[in-house]
C-alpha cells in the first residue's frame, strides 16, 4: 500500500504524529455519515478525534482539504493483485474497487466532495490530484504487468500511452461508480467478469456486422452488444 501524508506546507516544531493524523481522517468520515458536508465542521472533527482545534488547522487549511484527504487515503487501499492474466487482475480490482464504495463512509464521503466540487473548482483539482491521479498507478501496473507477459503490445510514443492509461482508468472508474452508487446496482463476480470481457475486447463485440450481400442474403446482421 502507497502512504500517504495530506498535503500542506512543512512546518517547524513538534513532529506530527500518524496516529492523530489517522484519527483525524477517520473522525472526518464519521462526520460526513453522521452530518453531511452542510453541518460538518472543523470543531466537531477535532472534537471526534481529541485533539484541539488548532492541530487541524496546523495541518490543513480548511475543511475542502481535510475532506478530499479523508477519502482519498480510502482510495489507497486498493492494490493490483498478480493473478497470473490481465483478465483476472482487473476482475478482482472491479470487485475490490466496488467494495471499498459499498463502505458507509467511502460512499458518503466521495458523494460529498464530488457534488460539492461543482461549485468550487478548486476542490476539483484538488480531488483530481490527491485521488484521481493517483490512482492511476492501478491501471500503469496493469498495463505493464500484461506487456511483460506479451498480453498487450508495446506504447512506444509516450503521449499515446498516456491517453491510453486515462482513457482505461475512465471507463473502469465511471462504470464502477455509476454502478454502485447511481444505479445502486450489485457488482458481483458475474458481472465484473462480463465487463472485462467487454473492456478488454475494446468494445468490439458491440459492432455490427453487416452482410457483404444483396439485402435479405446472406447471413442477417449481427445485433449489437452481443454476448459478452
Amino acid at each position: 500500500m502507497l502512504s500517504r501524508s495530506p498535503t500542506g506546507p512543512t512546518r517547524s516544531g513538534r513532529p506530527r504524529s500518524p496516529e492523530a493524523d489517522a484519527a483525524i481522517l477517520e473522525a472526518t468520515r464519521a462526520s460526513l455519515v453522521d452530518l453531511g458536508w452542510s453541518k460538518l465542521t472543523m470543531g466537531d472533527v477535532a472534537t471526534r478525534a481529541g485533539v484541539a482545534k488548532t492541530t487541524l488547522y496546523r495541518r490543513w487549511a480548511g475543511k475542502n482539504e481535510l475532506v478530499v484527504d479523508a477519502v482519498a487515503v480510502l482510495f489507497d487501499e486498493l492494490e493490483l493483485p498478480d493473478l497470473g492474466s490481465l483478465p483476472a487482475d482487473v476482475e478482482a480490482v472491479v470487485l475490490q474497487f466496488a467494495a471499498l464504495l459499498e463502505r458507509p463512509e467511502t460512499k458518503t464521503a466521495l458523494m460529498a466532495v464530488v457534488a460539492e466540487s461543482t461549485r468550487d473548482a478548486a476542490l476539483r483539482d484538488r480531488i483530481r490530484d490527491s485521488i484521481v491521479t493517483r490512482q492511476k498507478r492501478l491501471v500503469l501496473l496493469g498495463r505493464e504487468r500484461a506487456q511483460r507477459r506479451g498480453e498487450l503490445p508495446a506504447e512506444p510514443d509516450a503521449a499515446v500511452a498516456a491517453r491510453t492509461a486515462d482513457l482505461i482508468f475512465d471507463v473502469i472508474a465511471g462504470a464502477v461508480v455509476h454502478r454502485t452508487l447511481v444505479s445502486a446496482e450489485p457488482v458481483d463476480t458475474d458481472w465484473a467478469r462480463r465487463f472485462t470481457v467487454l473492456l478488454l475486447s475494446g468494445l468490439g463485440a458491440a459492432a455490427p456486422q453487416r452482410s457483404h450481400g444483396p439485402r435479405g442474403a446472406g447471413t442477417p446482421a449481427q445485433k449489437p452488444g452481443g454476448s459478452v
